[in-house]
């Protein structure tokens, strides 16, 4: 079982890699697909303290300012967390039978995310998806795909997450497909929503206990 919140160690994978390796790469992964994903500016309005950053604490975050459609990137201990905003007609897509057909765990059974993501949506609010965008594969910084397309990055995508190492695919509620490297789904972190527009990722709702640390991962 990894620990999400030290994907930076040093284990080495089968290539010689390591996890510090995958997302030192996937910082210019993200810039090769910053026409669909905005990593969120580190700005005084919402930015935490540095001591709060090193702690891992909570870090909140205003989605009034998420487009639908659009995903952000918000690093929370050492690791990248995807935010999208999903669209009516992304979150209908995730409930068609010919989908869900094609995916590993589509139910969430296995545990990789606390039991307010326990659902077909994997959030506490349909609307938003909150993900560790780490593959459960090797490690590696999955791209957000999220428009449908005939034959890329596979045949018939529905949109969602592709996994350029080794590909690996999940749906935008980070749900794993069929047949690929990755086992489990993306996890879910511990979060929250403080208000209509406020995102608390790293804290729990009052009377839930998780911890990141207790998810299958690998």
């Amino acid at each position: 079982m990894a620990d999400i919140a030290n994907v930076h160690g040093g284990n080495p994978h089968s290539d010689g890699g390591t996890r510090r390796d995958f997302l030192v790469l996937a910082g210019t992964a993200l810039g090769a697909v910053a026409a669909a994903t905005a990593v969120w500016p580190l700005i005084s309005s919402m930015n935490p303290a540095a001591d709060t950053l090193a702690a891992g604490g909570p870090v909140d975050v205003d989605v009034s300012k998420l487009a639908p459609g659009q995903q952000i990137v918000v690093m929370w201990r050492g690791a990248p967390i995807f935010v999208v905003n999903r669209t009516p007609e992304a979150l209908a897509l995730l409930q068609k039978p010919d989908l869900v057909d094609k995916l590993r765990d589509p139910d969430s059974q296995v545990h990789q995310q606390p039991t307010y993501a326990d659902n077909w949506h994997r959030s506490a609010d349909p609307q938003f998806a909150v993900l560790v965008g780490i593959c459960t594969h090797l490690g590696c910084v999955p791209n957000f795909l999220p428009k449908p397309n005939p034959t890329s990055p596979s045949a018939d995508w529905p949109g969602g997450y592709f996994c350029p190492c080794h590909g690996s695919k999940y749906d935008l509620a980070g749900r794993v497909y069929k047949g690929v490297p990755a086992p489990y789904n993306l996890p879910v972190p511990p979060y929250n929503f403080t208000s209509k527009t406020t995102l608390r990722i790293g804290e729990n709702p009052t009377g839930v206990a998780f911890e990141l640390s207790s998810v299958q991962q690998m």
